[in-house]
């Protein structure tokens, strides 16, 4: 399943004047030809007025290691692995490709 990240979102928002409620954002990311997560992820935040693309962005949510670049194998070995008690799954550590331990070297 694919998510929309904050830069996404907040791409699809750049021709918006602030204050803007949820329904001027979700009219403003429509008519800037968002996807279809973008538009599913604004549709997630709280109907309220936004001040700016930060309130915005802060409101957004997306999934957690969206920002981090992690390869969908990376994330399942991270919890396969496990990690310290109380340690949410996007915050342990990813084990390297070959490509980056090669690199390294």
């Amino acid at each position: 399943m694919a998510h929309a990240d904050v830069p996404e979102v907040l791409g699809a928002l750049r021709d918006v004047d602030f204050p803007a409620d949820k329904d001027q954002l979700l009219t403003a990311a429509r008519t800037a030809g968002a996807s279809d997560e973008v538009v599913k992820a604004l549709r997630g935040i709280p109907p309220e007025e936004y001040t700016s693309r930060e309130d915005v962005a802060r409101s957004v949510r997306v999934d957690p290691d969206s920002d981090l670049g992690h390869t969908a194998a990376q994330r399942a070995e991270q919890a396969r692995e496990g990690g310290e008690p109380g340690l949410s799954q996007h915050l342990r550590d990813a084990p390297k490709t070959p490509i980056q331990e090669e690199l390294e070297d």
